[in-house]
């Protein structure tokens, strides 16, 4: 006998006790048509009436288990099962912790969940990580699966638990003392942590790419953009380990086939990391650098002018700044350029005493000019700006 279930915009919904006894008189008499439940004091109407109750429990207790599947009703069983899908163990909070390097082969990805082990307790690493070319990892974040509190003395994490496929060899340890932890987590708490997980942005969004590739120690924030390309997205990445770089991109990006490198294939970064027992690779782009050079001439109505040489040094140290701080791919804006000079100067320069402020610049030593109409000095899309004190001149004339 099949009972449909009730769905409302709150959930599922159960059944009258009556809408369920129609249904098992229905169903009974699909089977005999004599059959009679609705005379009082007989046996068979006992009987079906027994039979109702039980309907009754058996669909609250369907209607409980399908709307415990959510982190604000679910049971602590079926949460701890929710919390596994998202990657959220209970007690990672408070349980013990520590920071280890795993070393090994160049390009060995480390998945989020490898296991390692004191000999006694074993950690998770919470967050992956790719073996750089010095055949170490950075510094992983691991969390002890048991709840409790012990010490994890420097070099007393050794054992690599995770299976690791032949012929590839894994070593582990911490080079720091771990964190005892601390009192088991509540399921109110494991509860809050489960809701705020499911609030998180989605993996494989340009912003979230941003944010894992800038994580990597080297990479410089504003050598670091997403562009859209013609048949995908071209990720731009100056700086960092190559292989931790490729790491980042690949725990973040959904689908490897949209990320595409430069039609200048110099300047790709092709790295191939195992994430066993397939190779993936993964290429970005190195962004070529454009040395700019600065030549600023200014005249002040002041007469006998003490302070030229302040101007001068001032002038040049907000040059070399604004250059040296435009993102990847941007241009550069004359106009910025001399609201940096004149916001430079105007502690011994007030900006009404300076008559006359000109820029030449240079790319790579060939003298440019801005766009027709416009302030703007512009390099290739993929390409960087960098300026250096010996290439900025600033003089009164």
């Amino acid at each position: 006998m099949s009972t449909p279930l009730l769905i409302s915009s709150a959930g599922a919904v159960s059944a009258s006790p009556q809408a369920l006894q129609t249904l098992l008189l229905a169903n009974v008499s699909a089977l005999d048509p004599d059959y009679t439940a609705n005379l009082p004091g007989i046996l068979i109407e006992d009987i079906s009436s027994t039979d109702v109750g039980a309907m009754v429990q058996i669909d609250q207790a369907r209607v409980d288990a399908v709307n415990c599947m959510t982190p604000y009703a679910s049971s602590p069983y079926v949460l701890a099962q929710q919390g596994q899908m998202l990657g959220i163990a209970q007690g990672l909070p408070t349980n013990t912790n520590c920071f280890v390097v795993i070393s090994g082969n160049p390009g060995y990805y480390i998945p989020k969940g490898f296991i390692v082990s004191d000999g006694t307790y074993q950690y998770s690493v919470q967050d992956g990580g790719a073996i750089q070319t010095g055949s170490s990892t950075v510094p992983l974040y691991v969390v002890a699966i048991q709840a409790g509190t012990w010490a994890v003395p420097i070099g007393s994490i050794t054992n690599i638990v995770t299976s690791v496929p032949s012929p590839y060899a894994l070593t582990v340890t911490n080079a720091v003392a771990g964190i005892p932890g601390g009192v088991a987590q509540s399921v109110q708490s494991y509860r809050a942590q489960i809701m705020q997980a499911t609030t998180a942005a989605a993996q494989g969004t340009p912003a979230f790419l941003l944010t894992q590739i800038q994580k990597v120690p080297g990479v410089l924030s504003r050598l670091t953009t997403i562009i859209a390309a013609t048949s995908g997205w071209k990720i731009l990445c100056g700086g960092g380990d190559p292989y931790a770089v490729a790491g980042a991109i690949y725990s973040a990006v959904l689908d490897l086939s949209t990320i595409v490198g430069s039609s200048t294939s110099i300047r790709n970064v092709n790295v191939t990391l195992t994430d066993y027992p397939n190779n993936y690779n993964v290429v970005y782009v190195n962004p070529p650098q454009q040395i700019v050079g600065v030549s600023a001439i200014w005249n002040t109505s002041l007469t006998n002018f003490a302070a030229a040489a302040q101007v001068d040094q001032l002038a040049q140290a907000a040059i070399l700044s604004y250059v040296n701080s435009i993102n990847v791919g941007q241009p550069l804006n004359i106009f910025a350029l001399n609201s940096a000079f004149q916001q430079a100067v105007v502690s011994v320069l007030p900006i009404n005493y300076l008559t006359t402020l000109e820029f030449s610049i240079t790319i790579n030593s060939t003298p440019v000019s801005p766009e027709a109409g416009t302030g703007i000095i512009s390099t290739d899309a993929e390409s960087y700006f960098e300026a250096f004190a010996t290439g900025i001149t600033v003089a009164q004339g």
